[in-house]
């Protein structure tokens, strides 16, 4: 009985950490998931380009593409870093109707889907 709580508690901390450990990361995607529902209809194919915003003091680059948001880890990266940060915006997005996926596409960065 005392392992089970010990497990349970283990993974609870592990899911509390990576909320906090992206909160920067998630607040500026919500903006642009946000804005894409309320704001704009699409941030065009080469508009997306001004709107580009830097998380985790410039660890993350989040780029608007029409109804696409693109997440790239600006540092060398494996293609485990990019799965864990897919992982971790798809928990993020579970529940969020506006996003309809979170992939890792051709170019190897993130995409958060928002198309409708």
């Amino acid at each position: 009985m005392k392992k089970v709580f010990v497990v349970i508690l283990f993974n609870l901390l592990l899911v509390g950490c990576n909320e906090i450990r992206h909160q920067d990361l998630f607040e500026k995607t919500d903006y642009f998931v946000e804005s894409l529902n309320t704001q704009y209809e699409s941030y065009g194919l080469l508009g997306g380009e001004r709107y580009t915003q830097y998380a985790e003091k410039g660890k993350y680059r989040i780029m608007p593409i029409g109804r696409l948001i693109n997440v790239r880890i600006e540092q060398y990266a494996s293609s485990k870093d990019y799965e864990e940060l897919r992982k971790s915006l798809e928990k993020h997005y579970s529940h969020d109707p506006n996003v309809n996926r979170v992939y890792i596409c051709e170019g190897g960065t993130v995409m958060i889907d928002c198309r409708n």
